[in-house]
């Protein structure tokens, strides 16, 4: 079974590009802070979320592997085209003038695996990667990753698999963990490692520093590569 391990960044639009209506929508809450410095902290922390939402930012980078053979390509958003050279890679670097073409090439790609490995995939990726083809007209060439939850094909979602489907809720034994706390906790070189988050996608964009979340993404992927294996190899068929 031919595997794709994935991730994905995403970087908020700027809140200018909303019109009226979608602006007053999303910060309606702060005409009732009275405080101005609470105010202001509310404001940059819905910017902050804006990123998260396929309505209000743009997918900016997918990395993908395969989880056999490492071999992949990490698609991301840049004004420099030149890509990568090296046929010899094990990842490509390959960069897109827009969202629209990165999609794009991330649709005609997928259709060869029969599964995907995600680490919160199915609460974020999957779902923002739908909305956002759907919005730009781009057509989706694999619908099935939303199907039945507790199924570990054709989707794996290690965040469910690592909390056996939220079995514990948020205090209990299994709860919820992010990337990092079970990289560490499972002796896997945490994506983090070199000072870069999720969080700094937006600003890195803004900077011009579009290389800088390419190999984040790809550090993202490769975790969760890891993770995978071990998973398979001492966690797979509990139910």
């Amino acid at each position: 079974m031919a595997t794709l391990v994935f991730d994905i960044e995403t970087s908020a639009l700027p809140a200018d590009s909303l019109d009226e209506d979608q602006q007053a929508y999303l910060f309606r809450e702060l005409d009732s802070m009275e405080d101005p410095v609470e105010r202001e902290k509310r404001r940059s922390r819905l910017c902050d979320m804006m990123a998260l939402w396929p309505l209000t930012s743009q997918c900016v980078c997918i990395a993908m592997v395969n989880a056999d053979s490492r071999k992949g390509q990490v698609l991301y958003l840049a004004d420099d085209f030149e890509g990568d050279s090296d046929p010899e890679a094990e990842v490509a670097f390959i960069p897109f003038p827009d969202e629209h073409e990165l999609l794009t090439e991330f649709w005609r790609v997928v259709p060869s695996f029969n599964r995907i490995v995600t680490f919160n995939g199915r609460g974020f990726d999957v779902p923002f990667l739908y909305l956002r083809s759907a919005i730009l007209n781009i057509p989706i060439s694999r619908k099935d990753w939303l199907g039945y939850r507790f199924q570990t094909s054709p989707h794996c979602d290690l965040a469910e698999q690592l909390s056996f489907y939220n079995v514990s809720g948020r205090e209990g034994a299994a709860r919820r963990f992010n990337l990092d706390f079970y990289c560490k906790s499972f002796g896997i070189e945490s994506p983090k490692s070199q000072g870069v988050t999720g969080m700094d996608v937006t600003a890195l964009m803004e900077q011009g520093r579009y290389r800088d979340i390419a190999e984040y993404c790809l550090r993202d992927v490769h975790a969760t590569r890891e993770l995978f294996a071990i998973w398979s190899d001492r966690l797979e068929g509990i139910k």
